[in-house]
């Protein structure tokens, strides 16, 4: 049994969706929370830079004492998590592989796609997750325009339906029967995604998926926390604008101002080293 919070890191804001759902998962636990909000997005940027950048707030993270370490952006699962594992006594969980290994099991006709960034589209990470399924046909589509839409509070609507229909059409020409929702903003377009592509495609949320991942290794190493002690408590920090944060977080969260009590005094700025934004 361990009190210690989980660590949750992305380099903006779609990792609060990770954070959603192990708040759902495991309810019982304590998150510490940090979005390098300063220098999002990590996509465009060098892999070398965005290694460099995620080691610091990971660094950060081990520093506060979490028992566990959340890697919720896909760009940094993919530049750091062999690193990570390796620089860190602590479990470390990432948002790729067990998406891929719930549509591996979801699939009924052995075409999945993924949607994503731009960024993760271009690293070809999924693709090479995939790898260790060669009889799957999998289709990368990039749809960067959803990370603009779920960050504007925009969640339906003729123009986004729009948007979706042209970036799924190809996954539909293929054909699929699963969908790997492939960053962490997307699980807030759920309705929309299942609305174009209907009923009979699976979608898989990266993000439950991860907290399923880390509901499994707190099991396994007998670090669930003790349902018997007092209330658990969140931290949230960013290295950006505090203010944005909060509004944002409200929404990913999917919390009411009637819980801000829980999150009162705990959205707290960190600055980042000079020159690096």
């Amino acid at each position: 049994m361990s009190d210690a919070p989980i660590g949750i890191f992305d380099s903006g804001y779609g990792g609060l969706t990770v954070a959603r759902a192990v708040l759902d998962q495991l309810p019982h636990e304590s998150i510490a929370y940090l979005g390098d909000t300063a220098r999002a997005p990590y996509g465009p940027r060098p892999i070398g830079q965005a290694r460099a950048y995620a080691l610091e707030c990971l660094d950060r993270l081990v520093a506060h004492g979490v028992k566990a370490l959340v890697i919720a952006c896909n760009t940094a699962s993919a530049a750091v998590l062999h690193d990570a594992r390796e620089r860190y006594d602590v479990p470390v969980v990432e948002v790729i592989r067990p998406a891929v290994r719930r549509a591996v099991r979801a699939t009924r006709n052995a075409r999945v796609g993924v949607i994503s960034t731009r960024g993760t589209h271009q690293s070809g990470a999924y693709i090479d997750a995939f790898a260790a399924a060669p009889d799957l046909q999998v289709a990368s589509v990039p749809c960067p325009r959803f990370v603009e839409f779920v960050e504007a509070g925009i969640t339906a609507g003729p123009e986004l339906i729009e948007c979706a229909r042209a970036y799924l059409e190809p996954l539909q020409r293929d054909q699929i029967d699963t969908l790997v929702l492939g960053c962490t903003h997307y699980p807030l377009l759920t309705g929309v995604i299942s609305y174009v592509m209907g009923d009979g495609v699976t979608l898989v949320s990266s993000a439950e998926e991860t907290a399923k991942d880390v509901y499994r290794v707190l099991a396994d190493g007998d670090m669930l926390r003790d349902d018997a002690l007092p209330p658990p408590g969140h931290s949230f920090t960013t290295t950006g604008d505090t203010d944005e944060f909060r509004k944002l977080s409200r929404r990913f969260l999917g919390l009411g101002p009637e819980f801000d009590h829980v999150f009162r005094n705990n959205f707290h700025h960190v600055g980042v080293e000079a020159g690096a934004s």
